[in-house]
């Protein structure tokens, strides 16, 4: 039986929904709004809502071993300490000033990996088009030394591991291509590229993991998640009532509820009821835990 969507109560609807991440040791879901500039987290049992707003657009918020957030802002990576409100640039991996933020998980080892690309956000928040394949894929270390992995990317999108560790899967929404490579932790490297998945409804944003090695891709245009099975084939495809799923993440004590992101930019009137929400699905296989960053 495949499982059902639900529009998660109490989570806010956002006009660019992204970069879910589950906060095992808070027990909450981090999310952000890039549009917006907004940060949530959701508490799981109290089911309190916290927001946080940026000076620029976000594309993910991950918890630290020191007890921060990294955010992900427009111009680089900032450490953001929620108790006191500081925010301290840490790096910018991308010096190319027409570039954003975009894609951002943490490896097995805690590294913080980086995708990148042509800013497609005007400063009013209108939508304008991505022409070129500038963005590329940075890995980060704990003292913020970054070094680039990839370039020529048009839309960095999904960053997931394989539950042994020894496979990466990387996205190009713009080539409509997801990548597999095989991952070497020591140095890191990437290596044997090869596609896993080309074409499909929609284009794939971001990825999650479960623990049986099936990928879970959010199909943006695509109204859909799919869940792709070791060797690419569709295992499942879960419509949603949305056109834009953007990411996900597997959270909840047991780590078997698939928290899809959702949005609503870019798209005409008329817009759906749910176009923005965030949703949430009862899944069999548990998800892979998310590292933290371990700067």
């Amino acid at each position: 039986m495949r499982p059902a969507a639900a529009v998660v109560a109490g989570a806010p609807p956002c006009i660019l929904g992204e970069g879910p991440f589950w906060d095992e040791a808070g027990m909450r879901l981090l999310w952000v709004d890039i549009v917006a500039r907004r940060v949530h987290a959701y508490g799981y049992r109290d089911q309190a809502l916290t927001t946080w707003d940026t000076p620029s657009l976000v594309s993910a918020a991950i918890p630290t071993q020191a007890g921060a957030l990294m955010l992900a802002l427009q111009d680089g990576l900032y450490r953001f300490r929620p108790e006191t409100g500081e925010l301290r640039l840490f790096c910018r991996p991308d010096a190319d000033p027409e570039n954003r933020s975009n894609e951002c998980r943490c490896d097995p080892q805690g590294r913080l990996w980086l995708g990148t690309m042509q800013n497609n956000i005007a400063p009013d928040g209108s939508p304008r088009p991505v022409t070129r394949s500038s963005g590329g894929l940075f890995v980060v270390e704990a003292d913020g030394r970054s070094r680039r992995m990839l370039s020529d990317i048009g839309v960095a999108n999904t960053l997931a591991w394989s539950p042994d560790g020894e496979r990466l899967y990387f996205a190009d929404s713009r080539r409509n291509l997801i990548w597999r490579f095989r991952y070497q932790p020591d140095g890191p490297m990437l290596l044997n590229q090869e596609i896993f998945v080309d074409g499909g409804p929609g284009v794939p944003d971001g990825s999650a993991m479960d623990a049986e090695g099936f990928l879970w891709t959010a199909r943006w245009g695509g109204g859909c998640v799919i869940r792709y099975a070791p060797n690419g084939r569709i295992d499942q495809l879960v419509e949603l009532p949305v056109r834009q799923p953007s990411s996900c993440a597997f959270g909840g004590p047991d780590r078997k509820t698939l928290f899809v992101t959702t949005a609503r930019h870019g798209l005409q009137d008329p817009v759906g009821p749910h176009e923005g929400c965030l949703f949430s699905l009862d899944v069999a296989a548990p998800g892979l835990p998310q590292p933290i960053f371990r700067g």
